[in-house]
């Protein structure tokens, strides 16, 4: 070995050891760290069980309510149109006006047949009046016949008492004349029992086309009543309270009956979230819940679950799956749940909340618990 490598060799041995560098301690800092992501990893863990448990939600949700579409019963021109697009009207507010010359010509048709058909049963009024006195009449000279065919037959009697093979008392001439006269009575009470017998048939048929009359009358007013109601749909009117949407509607426009004018929505809106029926296990009726509309960003709604539907959304559907096929693949359905809004909110955000606009409908499965974000 060299004397330079023995000098080295020297100079280490004479080191002392304190002088070797000790093992690095471990950075506060990255502990730390390492710590504060871990207590959100396990807060995050927590806060997702909890909502797990407690809550369920969906996107798969929908403002929806009452659209009411107006259309005319008639056909017609339109000759005014009284609402503009959006516009708030009131349940019997004046939306259009049509033409109503056809309707109105009917009406007084009708009116005039009415009318003539009163006069007629005046006549006939008069008919039976006339008659009735014809029959008294006849009724009189049927007690005057009689007794005059009393009379003569007391004559008859009595001449033919007095002319017998025995005594002449009266001649064979007068004897004749008086059976004569009986003949004569008797056949004159005839005509006016006949007289009167046809007296009183002209009573029935009088009255009888008196009733027809009547009848015809009522026909009349039947037809009359179904033609003012047609003229009155040549003002079509609005339904229901609400906001007009969907305007067709415009004038000299020809509609046709059924033909959709236009729609009007109301404002008693509600919420149709479709659930998937896994998260059914613990929803109930009654439950709270949580609805952010889109529209409305950074305002939460209250509201609580007021039905199920009977039936998934599939079978509500126009074409509902065949499941009884060998390709069969089982997937979670969705059923509506019908959400209805505290009635504050709807008045605090009425006109805002518009039938289609998607939400954010949350659930607190655990009653009496608020939905937390």
């Amino acid at each position: 070995m060299s004397q330079h490598n023995q000098q080295e060799q020297k100079v280490l041995a004479a080191v002392p050891a304190a002088a070797t560098p000790a093992a690095t301690p471990p950075n506060r800092k990255v502990l730390v760290v390492a710590g504060l992501i871990a207590l959100a990893a396990l807060g995050a863990g927590g806060r997702m069980w909890y909502r797990s448990t407690h809550f369920v939600d969906t996107d798969n949700a929908y403002v929806t309510g009452h659209v009411h579409p107006v259309s005319t019963r008639i056909a017609g021109i339109v000759t005014k149109v009284l609402i503009e697009d959006n516009q708030l009207v009131k349940e019997g507010d004046v939306i259009a006006e049509l033409d109503p010359f056809d309707q109105q010509v009917k009406v007084d048709q009708i009116k005039a047949q009415i009318a003539t058909t009163e006069q007629q049963v005046v006549q006939a009024d008069a008919q039976i009046a006339q008659s009735n006195a014809n029959a008294s009449a006849a009724a009189a000279q049927i007690a005057q016949s009689q007794a005059n065919l009393l009379r003569a037959t007391q004559d008859a009697e009595r001449y033919s008492q007095l002319f017998t093979s025995q005594m002449k008392a009266v001649s064979k001439a007068e004897l004749d004349a008086a059976t004569a006269a009986r003949t004569s009575a008797t056949a004159d009470v005839a005509a006016r029992k006949d007289s009167a017998a046809a007296a009183k048939a002209q009573i029935g048929a009088a009255t009888s086309a008196r009733e027809v009359l009547k009848a015809q009358i009522n026909v009349l007013k039947v037809q009359l009543k179904d033609a003012e109601q047609q003229l009155a749909y040549n003002v079509i009117k609005a339904p229901v309270t609400g906001r007009i949407g969907k305007r067709t509607l415009e004038v000299g426009q020809r509609i046709q009956p059924g033909q959709q004018l236009t729609a009007i929505v109301q404002d008693n809106v509600w919420v149709v979230a479709n659930f998937k029926e896994t998260q059914l296990a613990n929803m109930k009726v009654g439950q709270p819940v949580s609805v952010s509309v889109d529209a409305i960003p950074g305002k939460e709604l209250e509201g609580k679950v007021d039905s199920f539907a009977p039936a998934s959304g599939a079978q509500f559907a126009l074409l509902p799956a065949d499941n009884a096929t060998g390709n069969f693949t089982k997937i979670v359905q969705r059923v509506p749940v019908k959400i209805v809004l505290k009635p504050e909110d709807l008045k605090a955000y009425s006109g805002r909340l518009a039938p289609g606009m998607s939400v954010l409908a949350e659930v607190a499965i655990n009653s009496g618990e608020k939905s937390a974000h």
